[in-house]
């Protein structure tokens, strides 16, 4: 039997180790940090998290995802505050689905606690990866005491985040591509507290966004009655996080463009300076493995911007793809890594940049009325004509399109709607049948060049 190796004991490893330990493999599973179920939350990390259909697939293959709707909310529309507090609402899919709010904590814990009911699972924490040695199948790890350990392996599977330890090693094997690019933007989250008597002080089955063009803050609701914003804001400039010093520039900063949240956050400044602030990172790598003995999966291959909610989908969808590969190939593990990788490693690519262009959409585009009707006709079309059209956001929220696939249905679309948008009297006429019937041309005339 094949020992396994899980470097990193996040979602993503966690689920791993469950899904390897189903097929009945020995998995030791390796985190630098502390026991999280001990230690409490990691500061600094993003407390809230979308699940949506792709988390859920891998989940409910792992056989917990009842346990994990138990702890999740459900957000069926954006909630829009404008500068003068007014509201304005759009859904999110076009059949009444929804996207999960769900603490990553929580999440985390549930998936330690479902793998330690597996005999042949192990967790062993406070191990710092310091190198791989590829060549002998052999971890190294730097002990909490400072001694130092070597740990072979059959298979090794890198979960271990944005700044993987093992993808590092991975990037002096010839031929291994990687790209990393920061944000000039970075975070801070504050919170919404419940009211007195534990409900939310705002509607709870939305997304709450407040776009102000080059920035904006969002919402999400949590099970206490709180709410976790998160502000994302240039680190440097005239207007930015370096800007913001005082309690007083912070406070009159809110006033100008959030001004309907302040009554919301009681502790608004003493969160502001006691919460870090954090970065946001795209990685791309290729490939996302060395021969069929190391493989990267998570934010380890692809770590994205949180602008689609799909960070923590596309880890799990890695785990989903990577057991439908095993079944598919009965058990048998010659190129499955390297198949893998091959197939999978455009995904990554491609929810990269989409994560990257949907922070332009929710930080301006929700604001613009044209931005909106676009998405109603859309809808509307949708429901006209399922089998013909089905909007990027929903493909890539509520399906198992691939996300290579999603970007390029979504071009076609979007050139598409980009006519339609030409016509003059389109606010009148939006929900006609001649609206209606000019996406069908033009939807034939596109599939007509394919």
């Amino acid at each position: 039997m094949k020992k396994i190796g899980i470097v990193g004991a996040g979602l993503v490893g966690s689920l791993q180790a469950i899904m390897m330990a189903k097929k009945g493999y020995e998995v030791q599973v390796f985190e630098r940090r502390p026991d999280l179920r001990k230690a409490g939350e990691i500061g600094g990390r993003s407390i809230n998290l979308a699940l949506s259909d792709r988390g859920f697939k891998a989940l409910s293959l792992a056989g917990v995802e009842q346990k994990i709707r138990e702890i999740a909310l459900p957000m069926y529309r954006r909630c829009m505050h404008d500068l003068e507090g007014n509201l304005s609402y759009q859904p999110y899919g076009v059949n009444n689905e929804a996207i999960y709010s769900v603490s990553r904590g929580r999440l985390n814990q549930i998936l330690m606690n479902e793998a330690e009911h597996y005999p042949n699972i192990s967790y062993h924490f406070n191990k710092t990866t310091t190198d791989v040695d590829l060549r002998n199948k052999e971890i190294l790890f730097k002990n909490e005491d400072g001694s130092r350990e070597r740990v072979a392996y059959d298979k090794l599977f890198a979960c271990d985040g944005a700044y993987s330890a093992v993808r590092s090693r991975m990037q002096k094997v010839p031929q291994f591509n990687y790209n990393q690019q920061y944000l000039t933007h970075g975070y801070k989250e504050l919170e919404i507290p419940a009211n007195p008597d534990g409900t939310h002080q705002m509607a709870n089955d939305c997304l709450h966004i407040w776009p102000r063009g080059e920035f904006m803050m969002i919402a999400l609701p949590n099970l206490d009655g709180s709410f976790t914003c998160t502000l994302f804001f240039p680190l440097e400039g005239e207007m930015s996080f370096a800007s913001l010093t005082t309690e007083e520039k912070v406070m009159a900063f809110f006033e100008r463009t959030f001004a309907d949240s302040i009554p919301l956050m009681p502790e608004l400044a003493k969160d502001f300076f006691d919460n870090p602030t954090g970065h946001l990172m795209t990685v791309k790598c290729s490939p996302w493995q060395v021969e069929d003995d190391v493989l990267l999966m998570g934010d380890a291959a692809h770590a994205v911007v949180p602008f689609y909610g799909q960070g923590m989908n596309a880890g799990f969808e890695d785990c989903t793809v990577f057991h439908e590969l095993y079944e598919e190939n009965k058990g048998e593990w010659t190129n499955l890594m390297v198949d893998f990788s091959d197939r999978h490693y455009k995904n990554g690519h491609a929810i990269a940049d989409l994560a990257l262009d949907n922070y332009i959409e929710m930080r301006d585009k929700t604001a613009d009325p044209d931005f909106l009707l676009r998405k109603k006709i859309e809808n509307k079309f949708t429901r006209l004509h399922p089998g013909k059209w089905l909007p990027l956001y929903s493909c890539v929220t509520f399906s198992h399109t691939p996300y290579n696939e999603a970007v390029t249905i979504g071009r076609k679309q979007k050139k598409i709607m980009d006519e339609v948008m030409t016509n003059p009297q389109i606010h009148d006429l939006w929900d006609e049948e001649v609206t209606m019937q000019e996406i069908l041309r033009l939807l034939e005339k596109e599939q007509s060049y394919a």
